[in-house]
């Protein structure tokens, strides 16, 4: 861990709970005061050429929320309806992002059930995908991946083949990357390795980086001339940006390092929990463990429970793990989910209603 214990040491709910360290909140004291409107801050900039240097892309810009970089990404790649964007169903730009594809881009969605259940492949594009002109129809503009996908890493070589069918096909594709930085972490592929198969790329520096506002939007030179622009009109044109911008700097320096970490701490708690009876929905990758509530034969009500009782922060079956957890933490939850366990056998209680699953409608507070 890269700090002591802290509001958030015992906040499993979210990464995006994590809060800014001594170190954040100094190098923002530091910060420039130039207008970020007119491109004068001089912080800014330099975080800007430094994401643009990190995924390879020619321009870079700050975005106010992850939203709004993924709305706006989208958008630079897209012309006029009628137009659909393909995306995983339980994506952010789909799900999770107040309809803004309908509002902002006045464009379709095609929502996409892997046939893997897990992350989507070429074979699930191929089969979704809307090509020609038939007038019945909105043709796929963009194809949309979220890269990590509830904590899975999806394979280079899928978004590889993806990428190239949809460019062949006179389609664009945006990442949803704002965890990609534990996609990296997690596989040693360079952010340049992922990036080079998107025409935009969407990351956060909010969640698990720990930086208190804010993501930003990689692409190139004239989509961030327009998505300037776009920016602009959502609000997002603010001022002395330096003040947030200093802050993701040392995110990406000082806690995307620890990323890796985060993640074998992950892995050990499937290992711990394995030796209990509980397993996972899905594959344990990166910072994220869905319980799988049925097969474990847990209730959730009764888990929560037994979490206020030994003080650790649980909403649904997701267990999130970042930087500022505590080894501490992380034995009380275990402790509160083996009393759960205990209890749920013994009651012979298992609450459906409360495991509504990973991505599912009722669950999808999950996801932020």
């Amino acid at each position: 861990m890269t700090s002591g214990a802290s509001r958030v040491s015992n906040e499993f709910r979210s990464d995006t709970f994590t809060t800014p360290t001594p170190s954040m909140m100094e190098a923002m004291m530091k910060a420039s005061v130039g207008d970020d409107v007119y491109e004068e801050d001089e912080t800014t900039n330099e975080f800007q050429k430094e994401v643009a240097r990190l995924t390879g892309m020619e321009d870079a810009l700050f975005m106010l929320s992850g939203t709004m970089g993924n709305q706006i990404g989208v958008r630079c790649l897209l012309t006029m309806p009628p137009h659909s964007v393909l995306c995983d169903y339980r994506g952010h730009v789909y799900a999770e992002e107040g309809s803004s594809l309908a509002i902002l881009s006045q464009a379709m969605c095609t929502p996409v059930h892997p046939a893997n259940g897990i992350y989507m492949t070429l074979e699930d594009v191929k089969k979704n995908v809307i090509l020609g002109d038939d007038i019945h129809t909105a043709p796929t503009k963009v194809i949309s991946l979220e890269v990590t996908i509830g904590g899975v890493v999806t394979p280079m070589e899928e978004i590889e083949k993806i990428s190239k069918f949809a460019h062949e096909n006179g389609i664009q594709v945006h990442c949803d990357g704002a965890r990609l930085w534990n996609a990296s972490a997690a596989t040693g592929h360079s952010l340049k390795d992922y990036c080079k198969h998107f025409d935009t790329v969407s990351m956060c520096v909010s969640k698990g980086l720990g930086a208190p506002i804010g993501g930003v939007l990689a692409s190139t030179k004239h989509n961030i001339a327009r998505a300037r622009w776009l920016r602009k009109q959502q609000g997002g044109g603010i001022r002395q940006a330096g003040l947030l911008t200093s802050a993701a700097m040392v995110a990406i320096k000082e806690i995307w390092p620890t990323m890796k970490e985060t993640h074998a701490r992950a892995k050990q708690l499937e290992k711990d929990l394995a030796e209990m009876g509980v397993v996972p929905q899905i594959p344990v990758d990166t910072n994220f463990y869905f319980i799988d509530a049925e097969k474990s034969k847990l209730s959730m009500d009764i888990l929560l429970e037994q979490c206020e009782k030994y003080d650790v922060k649980l909403q649904d079956e997701r267990i999130s793990l970042h930087h500022q957890i505590t080894d501490e933490a992380i034995e009380n939850l275990k402790k509160a989910i083996a009393e759960a366990l205990k209890i749920s056998k013994e009651k012979g209680v298992y609450d459906r209603s409360s495991a509504a699953g990973y991505g599912s409608t009722a669950k999808m507070n999950e996801w932020n």
